[in-house]
């Protein structure tokens, strides 16, 4: 691999004309001191064999025709050095030296010639490989960079010359996603290894890229090199950073419009436990001013007191929960839990609509991993929908439907929680674009929050649908995945 790397990772591949003049006198001198030697020298045996040295040092500097003519030169020389010493007599031991000489040019030409179409290939292979726009580089077993692209060079600023030689991660100072030990394990084992790394460039700035190594083993199966394929994620990372970011801000707009159409029920929720407050406060000294005390009255009148502060301060915690602009906090969740605390925000709304619940809950569904906030979002957006949807309908009609199960398919185990309501319903060719970005079935809908709902279901790893009931109405169906170290 290293020849390899050589013939393809150098910049010394492409030969100055001053150099190659150079390396043609260096050659004529020494094929004309050894036909000096051969034909003068007294000394019997193969000199001729030295020629093997001028074919050699000729094969890095000539193409094909070239080095034939210089081996074709050396026979010529050799032939005529022979006929020149033993021309009137021929020895049998002379004879069988001229014979060897020859073999030995022939054989070192025919060899210089296979190499050179070995290198030739590695030289057009390389190329292809610099058309590539991907940063391309091979190391060694030691992590030593043989081979460096002219992607590599464009990506991360270092020309070949400067990176051929030098150790890769200390090159390019690599964060890796995993222990480096871990990676290497991995390639070892099946001869690949793919991940997210992060690299710094000559200027300093830093790159993300997706790379892609390959194993190269020699021929007892041992490792010899690796070739590492690496693709410029940043701008993409930025982009779905910045997406990100778009997406977040539009979310918590959405959740102040919630918290818009929730005010009525955020008064009532507040008012509620405030009054009982009061009234059980007064209760308390009505039972403390009797001419004999009632102890027990007033300790019960004290505990409501308490515990309907708790609901007021719950109420309150929720709802500056839902207006907080915050990161998702995904934390193993009860579902029923959170659509219960879902319930205590829209009493208003179910009373004011004349809704009637119908609750089924499995109590013994696996918890999910969530972001509590984010998922209430959801719930009471398709609950409101479900509550709108159904001001058409007669009162004793209106019941909202919400059951919770778990699910095993062949995707794995899920939590399913339904909304369930008995309006309209929508029609059949509305259906597909019911979760389109600013499509509404409502004249004043924004037509946003059924798209933000998927996106934040999405974003959990589940999925959302709705379909008609068999009875009237819709159902919106929330799959959120089991994390798999969840017991069962």
């Amino acid at each position: 691999m290293d020849d390899r790397g050589d013939a393809t990772g150098h910049e010394d591949t492409d030969i100055e004309p001053g150099k190659n003049w150079q390396m043609a006198v260096l050659a004529t001198i020494l094929a004309a001191a050894i036909f000096a030697l051969d034909t003068f020298s007294p000394v019997d045996m193969a000199i001729a064999v030295l020629y093997v040295v001028v074919v050699l040092l000729a094969a890095n500097y000539v193409e094909r025709r070239g080095l034939l003519a210089i081996s074709g030169l050396c026979v010529g020389l050799t032939l005529a050095s022979f006929f020149i010493i033993h021309g009137d007599s021929f020895d049998l031991g002379s004879v069988m030296r001229c014979a060897v000489s020859i073999a030995a040019i022939t054989v070192t030409t025919l060899l210089s010639l296979r190499n050179q179409d070995a290198t030739d290939s590695l030289k057009e292979q390389a190329a292809l490989l610099d058309l590539t726009h991907d940063a391309i580089f091979v190391r060694d077993t030691e992590d030593v960079i043989r081979y460096w692209s002219q992607g590599a060079q464009e990506l991360y600023g270092w020309t070949r010359a400067e990176a051929v030689g030098r150790n890769a991660a200390d090159l390019l100072k690599t964060a890796f996603p995993h222990a480096l030990a871990t990676i290497r394990r991995e390639l070892l084992q099946t001869g690949r290894w793919e991940g997210e790394l992060t690299h710094t460039r000559k200027d300093g700035s830093r790159v993300t890229v997706m790379s892609r190594w390959s194993l190269q083993r020699d021929e007892r199966g041992r490792p010899a090199a690796t070739m590492e394929t690496n693709s410029d994620l940043t701008e993409r990372r930025r982009a779905e950073d910045a997406l990100h970011q778009t997406r977040t801000q539009l979310t918590h707009v959405t959740r102040i419009t919630t918290l818009g159409e929730l005010t009525a029920s955020i008064a009532h929720e507040i008012n509620q436990p405030l009054a009982a407050v009061v009234t059980n406060g007064a209760a308390c000294l009505r039972w403390l001013d009797r001419p004999e005390p009632d102890i027990g009255e007033a300790k019960a009148s004290v505990e409501r007191m308490i515990s309907n502060g708790r609901r007021a301060s719950d109420v309150v915690a929720r709802l500056r929960a839902l207006a907080r602009r915050s990161e998702p906090q995904h934390t193993p969740l009860d579902v029923n839990e959170v659509v219960e605390e879902m319930l205590q925000l829209l009493e208003r709304e179910l009373a004011q609509h004349r809704i009637a619940l119908e609750l089924a809950f499995d109590r013994h569904v696996p918890a999910v991993a969530g972001d509590r906030v984010q998922l209430q979002q959801v719930l009471i957006n398709l609950s409101l929908n479900a509550m709108q949807a159904m001001d058409a309908v007669p009162p004793r009609g209106r019941r909202l439907g919400i059951v919770t199960r778990a699910e095993q398919d062949e995707e794995g185990r899920a939590v399913v929680i339904e909304v369930r309501d008995r309006g309209p319903g929508i029609a059949p060719e509305n259906l597909p674009k019911l979760f389109n970005a600013f499509y509404s079935t409502k004249q004043d809908g924004m037509g946003m929050g059924l798209s933000i709902s998927r996106s934040i279901i999405e974003a959990h790893g589940g999925r959302i649908a709705a379909a008609p009931n068999e009875t009237g109405g819709m159902t919106f169906a929330v799959r959120l995945p089991v994390p798999e170290d969840e017991p069962t």
